[in-house]
């Protein structure tokens, strides 16, 4: 299949699943996205194959269509994309992660029953078909599932870890959960829901990650009228609250979209980008992290540049597209990078591709590679310049420091 075969003008803008299907209209491929016309585009770049792998290549090359499925928010083309590549198994999802490393939903078969996310080897070591109620899942990303458990907690207070007051010893006076006190646990440790009420949310929990939101809605608006009818208005009123929730998602966090600055602690995760090299010879890329005022080294990457293209700006452009085709990292508030315009234009580029709009600093340096000045949104360089300045310089120790290190391993042939 080749760019020429897609009017990228038909597309929506929208969040959606994509399925790339081959000949006899096999499922090759399930993805989802922010933006449908931007997500299928990033499959048609000359370099896919140094971005993502040559299995994606392959099955691009593979495939005779694209069909799209808009769905009503970010939430719910997780939610069709884990449910359509379970049902499906596409040969490329399975062949770039096997299950023990999807991340799952789980629902456990308990009078008070548990909502939990755990990883594909864990499920399948750990438990039993005997204890679980319910599962969704295979997930790609383990920090997007958990974000979108996030927003559904909110709507829908459940259990994770606290134990029902039912376990608790006779006469043992229990204190309410962490959880319940910031409103997202109904309070099962405690008493404060029948197995009833807690039964019902359990079920639209489960209706949600079915991809039953009609269901939900339906069975809400229903609740609803019964509680006026016999003048329970507090409990309709509540009821109303979460049919607007359901129906106005907040999902900044999944959108990677409209950040802004905190004005809580100060911290923040903050990405910068480096390129290191003599001439086009052993080129290298790197991400530092930046969080809460400090490195965090653990999270530091290493990319060995493939792009057979000259210059900084083409290997920076492989390195971003690269970073965001890990889903499973989490998303920064802002990233850095060096240079001008140019850096900036091809950052803007990347990003757009994958649907975000994150904020971008450029740290521009003068001859003798000092920070000259900082260039970007004002009210986040304002807030943010001290650990702008660490994220950069640590990106270029770890480049420079990573160069050395491959470059001496050239000659000597050793580490």
């Amino acid at each position: 299949m080749n760019k020429k075969d897609i009017d990228f003008s038909t597309l929506p803008d929208t969040p959606g699943i994509y399925i790339f299907r081959g000949a006899r209209r096999k499922i090759l491929y399930i993805g989802r996205a922010t933006s449908l016309r931007n997500r299928v585009r990033s499959y048609f770049a000359q370099d896919i194959a140094e971005v993502r792998s040559t299995l994606i290549k392959q099955m691009v090359d593979e495939a005779r269509n694209v069909e799209i499925q808009q769905t009503d928010s970010v939430l719910e083309s997780i939610i069709l994309e884990a449910n359509l590549i379970k049902k499906h198994q596409p040969p490329c999802n399975t062949k770039e992660k096997d299950n023990k490393s999807f991340n799952y939903l789980l629902i456990t078969k308990d009078a008070f029953p548990s909502v939990l996310i755990v990883r594909g080897r864990e499920l399948f070591s750990s438990w039993s078909e005997k204890d679980i109620r319910f599962i969704a899942g295979p997930f790609s990303s383990g920090g997007l599932l958990k974000e979108a458990v996030a927003i559904v907690r909110k709507i829908f207070p459940f259990r994770d870890t606290c134990l029902p007051q039912t376990d608790a010893k006779k006469n043992t006076v229990r204190r309410p959960c962490f959880n319940n006190q910031i409103g997202l646990c109904p309070g099962v440790c405690v008493g404060a829901i029948s197995k009833t009420e807690y039964t019902k949310t359990i079920r639209n929990i489960q209706l949600l990650f079915e991809g039953k939101k009609k269901v939900v809605l339906r069975n809400l608006e229903r609740e609803m009228k019964t509680y006026s009818k016999k003048q329970h208005y507090e409990e309709a009123a509540s009821i109303r609250n979460k049919i607007h929730a359901l129906n106005h998602i907040q999902e900044t966090a999944l959108l990677g979209k409209e950040y802004s600055v905190s004005s809580g602690d100060g911290g923040a995760r903050i990405e910068a980008f480096d390129v290191a090299h003599m001439g086009e010879q052993f080129r290298i890329g790197v991400m530092s992290v930046v969080e809460d005022q400090k490195p965090s080294k653990k999270e530091y990457r290493l990319f060995t540049i493939r792009t057979k293209r000259a210059g900084d700006t083409a290997a920076l452009q492989e390195i971003l597209r690269r970073r965001f085709t890990h889903t499973q990292w989490r998303l920064p508030k802002m990233i850095v990078i060096d240079g001008g315009v140019a850096q900036k234009n091809v950052a803007q580029k990347v990003l757009k591709e994958f649907g975000y709009a994150i904020p971008i600093i450029n740290v521009v340096k003068n001859d003798k590679h000092k920070a000259e000045r900082i260039v970007g949104n004002k009210k986040l360089i304002e807030k943010y310049e001290k650990d702008v300045l660490l994220a950069n310089a640590e990106a270029h120790r770890f480049a420079i420091a990573n160069y050395r290190k491959k470059h001496r391993k050239s000659f000597t042939g050793k580490k």
